[in-house]
């Protein structure tokens, strides 16, 4: 390997690693907030770039009927959990934010989406489609279940991926797609070809960290979801609504997932089902990070991404066993260096 070899595979380790990083950051704020691991995060990459991609093509994406129907199934638990105290003010409001607003996204999208939007328009429409399927996902299957313990969320989780996984498939079939570049630039600094795209993954994935740090600091909303984070109890206390911290952290990491696909799908071709295993690499890098230490996943994430990059080159047939392997040291370090208590008989 040359000098030239290795800073090309630096360089696509480090673009990959940028996406894996929001995605770990997604996942350790849904844990830190709800004790969700969430993990259909990866079907939400496969979303936005099957839905950017279809409507760079003009057509409309299934993900508009995916988002009325689980706005439908939001609407239902909703009102059924709030059937003792049901009046007119909580039926119109349940209905305009879990159906109406769904179906006024489905109705712009139909027209909208044959005319072409543009590359920055169709990436907007996007957000604004895919982002809000995981506030109803949280409000019709992970409110009803705030006090289950970590397992049954686990489980559940992982039943959820599934679901969407197949739901995929029937609402975008079996073809895969692409979408076009953020960036067509193309730079030579030295021995090192960069990309634009490359460039535009680092840029989007820099302020989509600094707008999160700011959030986190320096408003109240953010400081509101650090304290649920800290102690739910205790934030209910001074009121700060579980509910509503829960709504915010689904809505971030739908916003975030959906980002990642888009900024992904240029590089390589996406299917209904890829989003799984990038959904997975962003995992490990929580995971290193605790499920609780944003900067730790972010840095562990860029680890995960060089060494993915650098195993493609060396063992391609080894390189995703070489990533998940990546777990078992950190996990047996901590297994040892953490205190066993035992069961009262």
């Amino acid at each position: 390997m040359d000098l030239s070899i290795f800073l090309i595979l630096l360089q696509d380790g480090v673009t990959n690693a940028a996406i894996y990083a929001l995605l770990a950051l997604a996942l350790v704020l849904v844990f830190t907030v709800t004790r969700v691991i969430f993990v259909p995060i990866g079907e939400f990459v496969s979303f936005g770039a099957l839905t950017l991609a279809a409507l760079e093509a003009g057509r409309v994406p299934g993900t508009v009927w995916l988002l009325l129907l689980f706005g439908i199934a939001a609407a239902i638990v909703t009102l059924w959990a709030e059937r003792g105290a049901l009046s007119g003010r909580i039926v119109l409001g349940t209905l305009a934010a879990t159906v109406l607003a769904p179906l006024a996204i489905a109705a712009a999208t139909v027209m909208i989406a044959p005319r072409s939007p543009g590359q920055a328009g169709a990436i907007a429409m996007t957000l604004v489609i895919v982002a809000p399927l995981a506030l109803s996902i949280h409000d019709a299957i992970y409110r009803p279940l705030a006090g289950a313990s970590v397992l049954v969320l686990l489980i559940v989780s992982v039943a959820l991926h599934l679901a969407m996984t197949g739901l995929g498939l029937v609402f975008f079939g079996a073809e895969g797609s692409r979408t076009a570049p953020l960036s067509a630039a193309n730079f030579t600094f030295g021995e090192v070809f960069v990309t634009g795209q490359s460039l535009a993954v680092l840029g989007v994935t820099l302020c989509l960290i600094l707008a999160l740090y700011l959030l986190f600091g320096r408003t109240l909303v953010g400081k509101a979801l650090r304290a649920t984070a800290v102690n739910r109890l205790g934030a209910s206390l001074v009121g700060i609504s579980p509910t509503f911290s829960g709504r915010l952290a689904f809505g971030l990491a739908g916003l975030i997932g959906a980002a990642g696909g888009i900024l992904v799908s240029p590089i390589t071709t996406i299917y209904y089902d890829t989003g799984f295993l990038i959904g997975l690499k962003g995992f490990v890098a929580a995971i290193i990070g605790g499920l609780v230490s944003y900067p730790v996943a972010a840095g562990a994430a860029i680890l995960v991404g060089v060494i993915e990059s650098f195993a493609s080159f060396a063992a391609s047939d080894l390189k995703e066993v070489i990533v998940f392997m990546i777990i078992v040291p950190i996990l047996l370090a901590r297994s040892y260096g953490t205190t066993q208590l035992e069961d009262e008989e």
